[in-house]
């Protein structure tokens, strides 16, 4: 009997429960469910952050975003703060990203706020703030964007392709006359999410807070 017990509990302790995972990515769920579910990958994916300061609920791998966005949001060509830049699949950006503009520089010039980009301090999962896209497209339509990338301190040299933007309430392209549907946009990251990402220049986890943090936000 005390070896019976001790199996089930011994089992009860490996059991997860499926709705955790439920909103996680295809990507996501590649990457961590060969492994062990006893803990979560150390690093946090552009998908969360994207849709906790944008306000923009959609979930789902980053390259779904732009068709997800279909009939429920507005959708564009022309950078608005609080807008989400949707990026294509391109090379080793299988599952492409996904980046809320925070600020116009200039017609050519944004300013991104995102996550998963730039390896910083030899860790992956950084979040960046405030960091310089640049539209290289020839036809100055958004289509193509260089990006601000950490370790070499100035814009990358790949011309990353870009489905477009995807607006939320505050983020409307010229002249639209409608809003198909409305998202709440936060000007910064809630205390609760914030909170995971202060163990190393303020800006990483060192893994432990992620399991209730991808329970509450999935990806």
């Amino acid at each position: 009997m005390k070896r019976a017990l001790t199996i089930l509990a011994a089992g009860a302790s490996f059991a997860v429960p499926q709705t955790a995972f439920a909103d996680a990515s295809v990507g996501f769920e590649r990457d961590y469910g060969a492994g062990s579910r006893a803990e979560l990958p150390p690093y946090l994916q552009c998908v969360p952050y994207a849709r906790e300061v944008s306000g923009i609920q959609i979930y789902g791998d980053a390259h779904t975003w732009w068709d997800q966005a279909e009939g429920r949001f507005q959708r564009g060509n022309e950078p608005k703060p609080g807008a989400v830049m949707a990026f294509r699949p391109h090379r080793n950006m299988r599952l492409g990203h996904v980046a809320a503009v925070s600020k116009i520089i200039d017609n050519r010039t944004v300013l991104l706020r995102h996550a998963n980009w730039s390896p910083i301090n030899g860790r992956r999962g950084q979040i960046e703030n405030d960091v310089r896209a640049v539209d290289v497209s020839p036809g100055n339509d958004w289509s193509e964007v260089r990006v601000w990338y950490h370790p070499l301190q100035q814009l990358g040299k790949t011309a990353w392709p870009v489905n477009g933007f995807i607006y939320g309430k505050k983020a409307r392209p010229s002249g639209a006359k409608s809003q198909i549907a409305q998202a709440k946009t936060s000007p910064k990251p809630s205390a609760h999410f914030a909170s995971a990402f202060t163990a190393l220049d303020g800006n990483t986890d060192s893994g432990g807070k992620f399991a209730s943090l991808f329970a509450k936000y999935g990806n």
